[in-house]
C-alpha cells in the first residue's frame, strides 16, 4: 500500500497495478451457453433479418420492463436516429447538454437542431425548471437523459410535454433495468432508447433497442430499420439498416441470463466505494436510491477543489499513472464540442450547473473486472491525495510548469 505521496507512480512510485483497470470493462455471461448459442446459429445459417435469436431477445426485454414492444437495433445511437425520426421531431428539440455526443449528433445529423437546456445539480438530469423558457414556436420535443442509472424527474418532463404538445423520447442509455416509482424505465414518453454497448453492464456486444408502448409507432419503427420493407419484396416506406444481428442477440440473451449477478456486483462494488471513501473531505459519492431498482452500473464522484486541493483532472492523472482509467463524465460539454460551439459559442451562459459540473465529475472502475482488493487500493490512492491536497497540487503545478518551460525551449520559443 502507498503510505506517502512520493510512492505515487505520478512522483516516481510503482504504479499500482500491472494491467489497466477500465471504467467499462464488459461484462461476459455463461460462456458454454454463449458457444452453445453461437454453434447453433451456425448449424442454422441465419445470420441476420430478424433472426430467433433477435425475436427472442425482443420479447424477453419486453416481459422484464413490462413494455409492449421492444425493437432490437444494431447499436444505440441508430436507435436514436430512427426514434427521432419516427416522431417526426423537426425544428428544435430540447435536451441537456451533459450528456454522450450521440444524443446531440443524433438530431443534428437530422438537420434538427439541439437545444441545450441546464441541469438540476441534485441529479444530474435535465432540470424542468429550465424548460420552459427554452420552449419557442419551433420546438417540437424534448428528449430526456436518465444518467447513472437514475432516472429524469418524468412526472415533470410528461405535464410539460402535455401542456405544450411536444412529443417525449428517453435516451435511456444508462437505464437498463432501473425503475421509477415501481415502474421500469422503457415505458415511458413516447419511446425510449437503451445502448447495449459493450461499456453498459448488459452488452451485446454491439446493439440497442427502441421500447414503447405505442402499437402504431411500433409498426412504424419495424418498417424503417429495416428499409421500409413489409414483407419479402414490398417496400411501402423510407427506411434505413438498423437491424441487430444474430451473433449480437444470443450475447445478449446469454448475458441477460447473468443480469442479477452483474448487478449483484455493481451493488457490492458501490458499497466499498462508500466504504472506502467514506468522510473523505471534498469527495461525494453519487447515492442511488434504495426503494428503487437500480444497475448501480457507475461510480461517479464529484470533486470540490476548495476542499481538497487537487482538482479532478489532477486527480486523473494521479490515478491514471497508477493503471487506474478513471474518467471525466461528459466533459466538456456537448455545447463545447462541435458543431455546437460554433454554432451556439455562448450557450454556456444559459448552462451554469453543466458548466460546473463538467469540471468535478469522475467514474471510478467498477463491474465484474474489479472486487474488494482492486477498490481498496483505489480508495487509498483517492485518500492519500486529497490528505496531502496542496503538497500534491504543489508539485503537479511544478511538473507542469518544468514540461512547458522544456517543450518552448525544444521549440525556439524564449522564456
Amino acid at each position: 500500500m502507498k503510505e506517502n505521496i512520493d510512492d505515487l507512480t505520478v512522483f516516481g512510485g510503482t504504479p499500482s497495478f500491472q494491467e489497466p483497470l477500465h471504467v467499462g470493462r464488459p461484462n461476459l455471461g455463461d460462456r458454454e451457453r454463449l458457444f452453445e448459442r453461437i454453434n447453433d446459429m451456425l448449424d442454422r445459417k441465419w445470420l441476420s433479418n430478424n433472426g430467433p435469436y433477435v425475436q427472442e431477445l425482443e420479447q424477453r426485454i419486453s416481459e422484464l420492463i413490462g413494455v409492449k414492444h421492444c425493437i432490437a437495433m444494431c447499436n444505440g445511437t441508430v436507435a436514436l436516429e430512427i426514434a427521432i425520426r419516427s416522431l417526426e421531431l423537426k425544428g428544435e428539440v430540447i435536451l441537456p447538454s451533459f450528456t454522450f455526443v450521440a444524443t446531440a449528433h443524433a438530431l443534428q445529423w437530422q438537420e434538427i437542431t439541439p437545444v441545450f437546456c441546464d441541469i438540476d445539480p441534485k441529479t444530474h438530469t435535465i432540470d424542468p425548471a429550465c424548460i420552459e423558457k427554452m420552449i419557442t414556436p419551433r420546438t417540437t420535443g424534448i428528449i430526456g437523459v436518465h444518467l447513472w442509472g437514475r432516472p429524469c424527474d418524468i412526472v415533470a418532463l410528461e405535464k410539460i410535454a402535455d401542456t405544450h404538445h411536444l412529443k417525449l423520447l428517453f435516451d435511456a442509455a444508462h437505464g437498463f433495468g432501473c425503475s421509477y416509482k415501481g415502474r421500469m424505465l422503457g415505458s415511458f414518453g413516447n419511446a425510449e432508447v437503451f445502448s447495449f454497448h459493450p461499456t453498459k453492464f448488459f452488452n451485446s456486444c454491439e446493439g440497442g433497442a427502441i421500447v414503447t408502448n405505442d402499437d402504431a409507432l411500433a409498426a412504424k419503427i419495424r418498417l424503417m430499420k429495416n428499409f421500409g420493407f413489409s414483407g419479402y419484396d414490398n417496400v411501402i416506406y423510407i427506411g434505413t439498416n438498423g437491424k441487430m444481428n444474430e451473433m449480437s442477440a444470443l450475447m445478449g440473451l446469454t448475458n441477460l441470463e447473468s443480469m442479477a449477478d452483474f448487478i449483484a456486483v455493481n451493488y457490492e462494488n458501490y458499497k466499498s466505494y462508500q466504504r472506502g471513501l467514506d468522510s473523505l473531505a471534498g469527495i461525494s459519492l453519487i447515492n442511488y436510491d434504495q426503494k428503487e431498482k437500480c444497475n448501480y452500473q457507475y461510480i461517479l464522484l464529484e470533486i470540490d477543489e476548495s476542499v481538497t486541493h487537487v482538482n479532478r483532472d489532477q486527480l486523473v492523472d494521479i490515478l491514471r499513472a497508477e493503471n487506474i482509467l478513471a474518467r471525466r463524465y461528459f466533459y466538456p460539454g456537448c455545447h463545447r464540442m462541435e458543431p455546437y460551439r460554433s454554432y451556439f459559442p455562448n450557450a454556456g451562459l444559459m448552462l451554469p450547473e453543466t458548466e460546473r459540473l463538467v469540471k468535478r465529475v469522475l467514474s471510478f472502475p467498477t463491474g465484474t473486472a474489479v472486487g474488494p482488493d482492486e477498490i481498496s487500493k483505489i480508495c487509498q490512492i483517492t485518500r492519500l491525495a486529497v490528505q496531502y491536497g496542496p503538497e500534491v497540487k504543489k508539485r503537479l503545478s511544478g511538473y507542469a510548469a518544468n514540461e512547458t518551460t522544456k517543450s518552448m525551449v525544444f521549440e525556439g520559443f524564449a522564456v
